[in-house]
């Protein structure tokens, strides 16, 4: 449970809309929450720089963060970017060199004001925790802090877009959302006659991102700007790097702590892709009293203890039957002085056609041609805590992949890091895909994963030059799986199972691939922990606090569904996600009330992967008294073996006028994907 706090040390108000002014005329709306005497008693500055409005979408988490930081002594500043919510502009892309520039002319700006003293930090959650880290790397003088949270230092091998070289799915339902955001209005009752004409720039200005996306397959310079794992040492600000266990974004956490220069912490807990004073699967922590210990050391020059802790501190999950949803997973917290940790060793696992077994046994080579089909009880990849959106049971994959497993656990296993798979494979394809997953197989059976990574195997050697297989040639490649903390419970099985594709996470190689593994030689490598009597003294985290609650009316709930279903008699299989937001009432807004709806289709056949369709339709509805606004966008993602075909489309009303209509109708060569 959350506790709302309503009393505070220091007395708060709020400024809103305040537009900081852009050196090329464009103005950003922001919400700042300032301790009411700031300008008598100038305090520093927390900024949040999102393109995710202020005024609703992100209204709630605002609500329960920035009150809190103000009532406690700083000025917490909430800026719509370019082109969003109620600032000026057109958003034409993700992460630009113009999204960096403004945010140096914000810094500016807040340190200029009268109620700043001078030194500011910067937090943010995926889109805001990557932007910190980037800005940061820009140096500008008053920026001493961040909190990044389920962000990434590497734009192309471990964002939305791509993993192990594979294609995503979510890159193109994560255009599909962008799409639909940017065809949203500003406020009427904020720029009065004005809001039409920056809504209509934004409709025909803000484009369709996919288009540019694929363009960019590889690791090349699209995808370098942004990724500050090309230059750690440009960052001097220090980091408190967060991640989340059910999150697609818990590896930068360990990167960062190994690359960074500049002073750096890192947390990870069990949550999904949320605050974790408040993610789910909880435990949720006091979060915004960790951050405060943060920015009190760095912004204020007082001594917290914060920097006296161990490097790292992770939640060590126990196991548990395999649920697509968890309200909490049990574990215990674990700490490193140190990451890379010296003590945390690599225990080798062969890949015997018996088993995984510590020793090599008999050579053979063993053939996986998965139906296309495997991947589907993956859950998401980036995974909000919702239910369901984590992964189900295993034994639903384990008839169409190559499965090791190990005998019963004679004693306790931890893990803390990323398991490596090294495999010698073959494949019968110059393009192909290769998943493995790590699970724990329970006695009853039951397979829960901990663990799972992709690779692209044109990528073998290089994300920048793929280059094509040559048939039947064996390769030694490697697969890193994804970080994890996990203990493996005495008599319970290690399981390691081996695909040729993973959908829906990952799209199909362009024709059905057959991979054969080399039984013996192939390994796994787990990253076994030794106990550390210190665990058990860890300071505690105090309980999870915020704010009060948005003032809002619900007239219609959320709703969240997740099916698959396949056609018995065409075989093929559907799952579909639907989203609705409901239909709520922001009443510190005059009125200002708004639905949200988002319907996603991604088909295929066990056996063609020209089958494979992703078929995404949002709308977006914005209304307060008579005035009403809406749009609706399309998304369809299809491939041949030669190229990717995306179809799109976009509409837009005012009450019942249709004022704007686009489409689009793109192909892509395949560049070895």
């Amino acid at each position: 449970m959350i506790e709302v706090v309503t009393e505070f040390p220091r007395r708060t108000r709020v400024l809103d809309p305040v537009f900081i002014p852009i050196s090329d005329g464009v103005r950003l709306a922001a919400r700042i929450w300032l301790p009411q005497d700031a300008e008598q008693n100038p305090v520093p500055a927390i900024l949040e720089f999102l393109p995710y409005r202020r005024e609703d979408r992100t209204a709630d988490r605002d609500a329960m963060t920035h009150p809190y930081f103000a009532g406690h002594g700083y000025a917490s500043v909430r800026v719509d970017m370019r082109g969003s919510g109620d600032s000026d502009g057109v958003l034409l892309g993700e992460y630009l060199q113009q999204e960096q520039d403004d945010a140096l002319e914000i810094i500016d700006w807040i340190t200029a004001q009268p109620w700043c003293a001078g030194s500011v930090g910067m937090i943010g959650i995926s889109w805001g925790g990557f932007n910190g880290l980037q800005i940061a790397a820009r140096k500008p003088p008053a920026l001493k802090a961040i909190v990044s949270i389920c962000s990434t230092d590497d734009r192309y091998a471990d964002d939305i877009h791509h993993m192990g070289g594979c294609l995503l799915n979510d890159n193109a339902a994560w255009n599909a959302a962008m799409f639909s955001i940017n065809t949203t209005p500003p406020d009427p009752a904020v720029h009065g006659e004005r809001w039409r004409e920056i809504w209509l720039e934004r409709l025909r200005g803000s484009g369709f991102w996919l288009e540019e996306w694929m363009q960019h397959q590889t690791r090349d310079d699209f995808y370098r700007h942004g990724s500050v794992c090309e230059d750690f040492g440009a960052i001097e600000a220090a980091v408190y790097a967060v991640g989340g266990w059910a999150d697609g974004y818990s590896n930068a956490v360990f990167r960062l702590l190994d690359g960074l220069e500049a002073p750096c912490r890192g947390l990870v807990g069990p949550w999904a892709h949320k605050y974790p004073h408040f993610a789910k699967p909880g435990p949720a922590i006091g979060f915004l009293q960790e951050c405060l210990r943060w920015w009190d050391h760095w912004l204020k020059g007082e001594n917290t203890g914060i920097m006296d802790e161990p490097r790292l501190r992770c939640w060590m999950e126990d196991p548990v039957p395999p649920r697509t949803y968890y309200d909490e997973r049990p574990g215990r917290w674990v700490a490193e002085e140190s990451w890379p940790a010296p003590r945390i060793v690599p225990t080798t696992f062969h890949l015997n056609r018996e088993g995984l077994q510590q020793k090599p046994g008999a050579a053979a080579r063993l053939e996986i041609s998965s139906p296309l089909t495997v991947g589907l009880m993956a859950g998401a990849w980036c995974a909000y805590g919702l239910q369901p959106d984590q992964s189900g049971d295993q034994r639903n994959e384990a008839g169409g992949s190559l499965v090791f497993d190990s005998e019963p656990l004679s004693d306790v296993v931890e893990i803390l890091g990323a398991p490596v798979a090294e495999l010698d494979l073959d494949c019968d394809r110059p393009q192909g895909m290769v998943a493995v997953c790590l699970s724990e197989i329970l006695p009853d059976g039951a397979a829960t994963r901990i663990s799972y990574g992709l690779l692209n195997l044109t990528h073998r050697d290089s994300h920048e030059f793929p280059e094509p297989l040559e048939p039947g040639q064996v390769y030694r490649i490697r697969v890193r799986l994804n970080d994890a903390a996990h203990r493996f419970e005495a008599g319970n099985r290690i399981r390691v199972a081996i695909s040729s594709n993973y959908w829906p996470i990952a799209w199909p190689s362009p024709r059905k691939t057959t991979l054969g593994i080399a039984a013996a030689s192939s390994i796994l490598r787990l990253p076994v922990r030794p106990g550390r009597d210190e665990d058990l003294s860890l300071r505690p985290f105090e309980g999870a606090e915020c704010a009060p609650l948005l003032d809002k009316t619900v007239h219609r709930p959320i709703d969240y569904r997740w099916t698959i279903e396949q056609d018995m008699k065409s075989g093929v299989v559907t799952m579909n996600q639907f989203f609705d937001d409901g239909r709520i009432t922001y009443n510190e807004h005059d009125g200002w009330t708004t639905e949200s709806t988002h319907d996603e289709y991604f088909t295929i056949h066990p056996d063609d992967p020209s089958s494979a369709r992703l078929d995404i339709t949002r709308t977006e509805r914005f209304e307060r008294d008579a005035w009403r606004v809406s749009s609706r966008t399309n998304t369809v993602f299809t491939s041949t073996e030669s190229h990717f075909i995306v179809a799109a489309k976009l509409e837009a009303w005012e009450g019942d006028e249709l004022v704007h209509s686009q489409q689009w109708k793109r192909e892509f060569a395949r560049n070895q994907v």
